[in-house]
């Protein structure tokens, strides 16, 4: 099977000026990704309007077909390839943090809420969503969505890999001093419930916070194939479905488990 060309955007640092801002640097990063021969473009958590909007979340959030949606659609379009983009949404009276993939058609292919919200800051202007495992295919590979915090949980990650995710796609905002997680955690995810792992984060200072950069493809084979620096970069690897398979056969934890022993976890 073809590997799937994944490239991960690490933009531009500080709560940007408006949604057209952020769009033009998507469409920017979506022709390089494109023309590098990426089919799937993943940004970083509430990439649209930026993470430090504190009460003003609300009146930049917005529903899940609204006008940020369709922009990107276009620009996926315009490039062959799928945009996962992170953006608050609104539905009904609820903020939701949430991730949509749009296919390299425009058409949606999977949307997810955040189910793990991150402190009081998230807390106190987000609803957590209540569905742990949302997946699409692509290229004939089965994707996954999480939201920065989720990633941190083994059991979310876990339940991704026995429902058959082979890339689970992690946008995030992950702040200093908190490296270890993209150093260290998420490569161990990937190694430990045999799949890749896109982990997107925002870099750059918005208001108090200090984002940590260091994006990374971690594969299940305990490696990372491609990282970021501190700053605006894009990082492009492939997810190669013959890795997987192979790994997923030296490494049997999947079906070494005994579940029998672990209802107490839940």
């Amino acid at each position: 099977m073809t590997p799937l060309r994944t490239a991960l955007y690490q933009g531009r640092p500080g709560v940007p000026s408006s949604t057209a801002e952020t769009l033009d640097a998507l469409a920017a990063a979506a022709r390089r990704a494109a023309d590098a021969g990426a089919r799937l473009l993943l940004t970083n958590e509430l990439y649209l309007t930026g993470y430090a909007l504190g009460a003003a979340v609300q009146g930049r959030a917005e529903t899940s077909d609204g006008p940020g949606a369709r922009a990107v659609a276009r620009i996926a379009a315009e490039h062959g390839l799928a945009i996962g983009y992170g953006y608050p949404e609104r539905a009904g009276t609820a903020i939701h943090n949430s991730l949509q993939l749009i296919g390299p058609d425009g058409d949606r292919l999977a949307h997810y809420r955040k189910t793990h919200l991150f402190g009081d800051y998230e807390g106190a202007y987000f609803t957590p969503g209540d569905e742990p495992v949302v997946q699409a295919e692509l290229d004939g590979v089965r994707l996954g969505m999480l939201i920065c915090y989720d990633v941190e949980f083994p059991e979310p990650v876990r339940a991704h890999a026995l429902a058959g995710t082979e890339l689970l796609l992690t946008p995030t905002a992950l702040m200093r001093p908190y490296e270890i997680v993209p150093q260290t955690i998420v490569p161990a995810r990937a190694w430990e419930s045999q799949l890749y792992i896109a982990y997107a984060n925002r870099c750059g200072t918005e208001g108090d916070f200090a984002f940590a950069g260091l994006s990374c493809l971690a594969a299940p084979d305990g490696t990372v194939r491609a990282r970021a620096g501190a700053g605006e970069d894009l990082i492009i690897a492939d997810v190669d479905p013959a890795l997987l398979k192979a790994s997923r056969a030296e490494n049997t934890y999947l079906h070494d488990r005994r579940p029998e022993l672990y209802s107490s976890l839940t």
